[in-house]
């Protein structure tokens, strides 16, 4: 029965097909499993939420050191006993067991982000100890090491195409940062456009659900690469540091253009305004007229009004640097302080005075921008808030006050030191007041529509339309504010306008009872009894509360009510007044037996008084 039972297997194998033999070692040569791992969803859901939301990457670093240790603790992977060391990394014989565990991959995965949260935490350090630095480039050359380790295990077929392409990412993205800090601008804008290329494939390959994370992180790596641009020399120009600036991803503005090429800096070495040039010695104001070369392209290209107004924020704070330099300037040298009381202008004064225009200028443009997204409220009522101005319905009087303070900006502008003499110039700025003021009476009038004051709106349209007549026949216009189109159809605007306003006036007036429209009566308040001699169609006539007679009658003022009536009064005789009447006129005569009667009954003298 033993060797029976044994010899059957072997005949089985000797007759069994030789195709299906073949089939059955391929599918115990394939792995038993194929893990996918989230590599950039999975950190950055743990960055969220261990600390990397308010910036502690030292709390991050210490939350990777505990996962690490209960990863080993659990898959039975621990680096020695308690007395001895001894290093085991992970490796591909991990994952070509019968029990492997995908949490093998997250190991390296998870060395890798501790030593890069190091490196950040360094250097945040660093600004106040340089010797950091090194540290922080240590630190990133071990993440390197751990990120190759994972693109490896990833690499292996363990892992689907999907988990392949996100260590690759995250290789080239560990990479590009070390290189990044050691000024190695070409291999990192290599390393970084290769991640960002990676991950915008994903992120066109994935549902729209999971594209988030990932367009993302192809938006973080801009800055980086157009920085790494900058210091190439390839297709980067200040442009671009503005308009990173302005979005918040530069900090130090006059830190990066201090590196820009010596030849960019020689070229403003001197600066011309209104005919005369200047020499610029301060580095500040060298840096700052060098950062406003290509303002115009880059609120161009900024996507939306705030971010314009945001912008232009930024360079108003280095223009205020650049004039307290100037400032600077002027108080330590005396010949310049001494020049300036004589009433001569120095080239310095002169340029403090152009850095005020200048000044004076952008916080226009940015006060216009201002106004332009409020109209953009007040024409949509469902405006969105970053539409509106700070988050508020917009009304016509909030834009004619952001007039007022363009108003006050063009008074400042009169009144520049070394310009009051100088009568084109003048002439600009009175051009940019009427214009301005143009403007400001037509919102004016549109807040007194909104009261119903038609004739005050019709008024305010009127000098609206004077204003803005002036300033497009004057000849001295402002070449940064040439407005002339804007007031032309401004003025078509306020035609419609008063019409409007003239009408609903009318409207309005138009309710007394002589006024009547193809026979029929605007509605009175007098009653039909009143009125049964003119006809009048009215239609309350005909409803349940008709207005036929006034009920209660009006108050009228009638004599107040005597206490008594003296009827003895109609029979008593009244003695003669003669004798009074010679008193008021003549000598004073005695009363005889008439004032002793009269004073007997109490009839006058004294008595009736």
């Amino acid at each position: 029965m033993v060797e029976s039972k044994s010899e059957k297997p072997e005949a089985n194998k000797e007759n069994a097909d030789p195709s299906k033999e073949m089939e059955i070692d391929e599918e115990e040569e394939a792995p038993s499993k194929v893990f996918t791992i989230e590599i950039l969803r999975v950190i950055k859901d743990l960055q969220q939420q261990h600390g990397l939301r308010h910036g502690d990457f030292q709390r991050y670093r210490g939350y990777c050191s505990r996962r690490v240790k209960r990863l080993r603790k659990t898959l039975n992977l621990p680096q020695g006993d308690k007395r001895h060391y001894k290093k085991r990394d992970v490796t591909l014989a991990n994952l070509e067991k019968e029990n492997s565990d995908e949490r093998f991959i997250h190991i390296p995965l998870m060395l890798a982000e501790r030593a890069w949260a190091y490196a950040m935490q360094l250097r945040q350090e660093s600004n106040t100890e340089p010797r950091k630095r090194f540290h922080l480039v240590g630190k990133l050359r071990k993440a390197t090491v751990y990120a190759l380790q994972l693109q490896e295990l990833c690499n292996s077929e363990y892992c689907d195409a999907r988990t392949k392409l996100e260590a690759e990412a995250y290789s080239a993205w560990i990479h590009g940062s070390l290189h990044f800090e050691l000024s190695l601008w070409k291999s990192a804008a290599e390393n970084l456009k290769k991640a960002q290329v990676i991950y915008e494939n994903l992120a066109q390959a994935l549902p729209e659900e999971e594209q988030v994370v990932y367009k993302a992180k192809v938006d973080e790596l801009t800055p980086s690469l157009r920085y790494c641009a900058y210091n190439v020399g390839e297709n980067a120009s200040m442009n671009d540091l503005l308009e990173m600036r302005g979005q918040g991803m530069l900090d130090n503005l006059s830190t990066l253009v201090a590196q820009t090429r010596t030849e960019s800096m020689e070229a403003f070495q001197t600066t011309e305004w209104r005919g005369r040039k200047v020499t610029v010695r301060p580095e500040k104001v060298r840096l700052f007229l060098l950062s406003i070369q290509d303002l115009e392209k880059s609120i161009e290209k900024a996507k939306d009004y705030p971010a314009k107004i945001e912008l232009l924020e930024n360079v108003l704070l280095d223009c205020k640097d650049a004039i307290s330099a100037i400032k600077d300037e002027i108080k330590q040298d005396p010949k310049l302080r001494s020049s300036g009381e004589s009433g001569t202008m120095t080239a310095t004064q002169y340029l403090l005075t152009y850095l005020s225009y200048t000044r004076l200028k952008l916080t226009l443009e940015r006060n216009l921008f201002m106004v332009a997204q409020g109209k953009l409220s007040l024409d949509d009522p469902n405006a969105p808030e970053k539409v509106q101005i700070e988050g508020k319905k917009t009304k016509p009087q909030d834009l004619s006050r952001l007039y007022e303070i363009i108003l006050q900006n063009v008074t400042e502008m009169q009144q520049l030191t070394g310009m009051e003499t100088d009568a084109a110039f003048q002439s600009e700025v009175e051009t940019m007041a009427l214009t301005f003021k143009s403007f400001r009476c037509y919102y004016i009038a549109i807040t007194l529509v909104a009261l119903k004051r038609w004739r005050e709106a019709v008024a305010m349209y009127e000098r609206s339309t004077k204003y803005a007549t002036e300033a497009i026949a004057s000849k001295a216009i402002s070449k940064d504010f040439d407005l002339r189109n804007d007031l032309k159809q401004l003025i078509q605007t306020i035609e419609g306008c008063k019409f409007s306003a003239h009408a609903n006036s009318v409207l309005e007036e138009d309710t007394t009872e002589e006024s009547v429209l193809y026979g029929k009566a605007t509605k009175t308040s007098k009653p039909l009894f009143e009125r049964l001699s003119t006809y009048k169609e009215d239609a309350s006539l005909n409803s349940r509360n008709p207005n036929v007679f006034k009920l209660t009658p009006e108050m009228q003022p009638i004599p107040a009510k005597p206490l008594f009536f003296d009827l003895a009064l109609n029979f008593v005789e009244f003695p003669s007044l003669e004798d009074k009447v010679e008193q008021k006129g003549g000598a004073k005569q005695a009363a005889g037996m008439s004032g002793f009667v009269k004073g007997l009954f109490g009839w006058g003298g004294s008595a009736g008084k």
